[in-house]
């Protein structure tokens, strides 16, 4: 079968310059499913057979590689059972959490916490491969280029686009140093020329405007500009009624002083429709946990007991008293970044409702809402709404949508 019905131009592009180029550093970024991980997974295997012929020349019995991602999790998703379900090969750990191939001892090391530099601490490698870098903190990479001391040692990374000032940008991408020897590469979403034109076209359309738009489609390295949720269009999203007998659940961020104030948010959800709608918002400043208590117990009444309050887990004291009297309190999972881009892609589907009658707080802040232009996250500005807004539609629709989600976006 000829190489071209197998992969596609760029991945071809890439294993040629594998097989051809002078490199130590071999780096594809760009748009999500754009077949980064694929190529590098073969490339992966590659390099494990090139060592193992590398390490019986020299008469090492024993050589190491770094296999590294930002968990243990996404370890084994992104590499390990796509390689099995790729090329049929079964890998298994040992007693020491370690994969072994073609005699390679193989070491994962978890590059999400600095606590991820103890797996490799001390090892000499005889490569790397680093799976979502840009994820990585900085002194864990660091740790894997320090490990990787054989004289041949390459290292294979593959990411999503991050800020333009992220250090594997600054410092690697853009670093045309001869004498550092990198190769890099970058994929649009076009370059997947497997993926249906109905699929690319659908995520095309589904995805927010901006910079969601820029990495995920187009690859690029870019912040934010403007405010967050830049598809909200109140001319279309604010009504006046909204339809009985929906699915109720609440955000709640906690607060006190004057511009932190506590807010928590009401919404619905039409089964029929998939359009969620915010029903009601309570905020207020100086108030006291019984008075929120009193506020959660009131909603109760009027939506429905059991409902779930996605709290801010910042105050473990008052969701374990909210639990105490009766509410269905639960931590949130605050991870913004996935929070905003859930909220920013059913704002830009037109699944989103305001209530007029709630409306004034929600508009004072999704108009004020903005991207810090050095950080690539939203600013600590105009965000009690915000927050309560992504702790709730978030994390109750994770449980149903986020392996979707997952599969689209990363």
């Amino acid at each position: 079968m000829a190489l071209i019905n197998l992969l596609t131009k760029k991945q071809i592009e890439v294993l040629q310059s594998y097989l051809n180029d002078d490199w130590k550093y071999l780096i594809l970024n760009g748009a999500v499913r754009a077949g980064k991980t694929v190529i590098d997974n073969y490339l992966f295997l590659l390099e494990l057979k090139r060592i193992k012929k590398l390490a019986e020349r020299e008469k090492e019995p024993h050589p190491q590689y770094i296999l590294a991602g930002y968990s243990s999790n996404s370890i084994y998703t992104n590499v390990i059972s796509s390689i099995e379900n790729q090329f049929g090969i079964v890998m298994n750990t040992d007693r020491h959490g370690h994969y072994h191939l073609f005699g390679i001892d193989i070491v994962p090391a978890y590059t999400g916490s600095v606590r991820g530099i103890g797996a490799i601490r001390g090892m000499t490698s005889y490569g790397a491969y680093i799976n979502e870098a840009s994820l990585a903190t900085h002194e864990v990479f660091q740790e894997i280029v320090q490990r990787c001391s054989v004289g041949s040692a390459r290292i294979i990374c593959d990411t999503n686009p991050s800020t333009p000032t992220h250090w594997l940008k600054t410092d690697y991408i853009d670093n045309h140093d001869p004498k550092a020897r990198i190769k890099a590469f970058s994929f649009t979403i076009d370059d997947n020329t497997f993926l249906s034109k109905d699929y690319v076209e659908t995520l095309k359309a589904a995805t927010p405007r901006g910079m969601f738009y820029d990495r995920s489609i187009l690859g690029q390295w870019v912040t934010g500009d403007g405010i967050v949720y830049r598809d909200f269009d109140k001319e279309t999203m604010l009504i006046n009624e909204a339809p009985k007998n929906l699915e109720y659940y609440c955000g709640v961020d906690w607060g006190f002083a004057e511009g932190h104030e506590n807010v928590i948010t009401v919404f619905g959800d039409d089964p029929d429709t998939d359009i969620t709608y915010l029903l009601d918002i309570y905020s207020s400043t100086g108030k006291y946990i019984d008075y929120w208590v009193d506020i959660a117990q009131q909603i109760q009444e009027k939506y429905g007991y059991g409902i779930n309050f996605w709290c801010d887990s910042a105050r473990p004291e008052y969701v374990s008293y909210f639990q105490q009297q009766g509410i269905q309190a639960r931590n949130s999972d605050k991870s913004v970044m996935a929070g905003v881009e859930y909220c920013s892609s059913i704002i830009k589907l037109n699944k989103f409702r305001v209530l007029q009658s709630c409306a004034k707080p929600f508009l004072d802040d999704v108009y004020q809402y903005v991207w810090d232009p050095v950080k690539g996250v939203p600013k600590k500005e105009h965000d009690n709404v915000m927050d309560s807004f992504r702790y709730a539609v978030f994390n109750q629709h994770k449980k149903v949508d986020n392996q979707v989600f997952k599969n689209i976006y990363f």
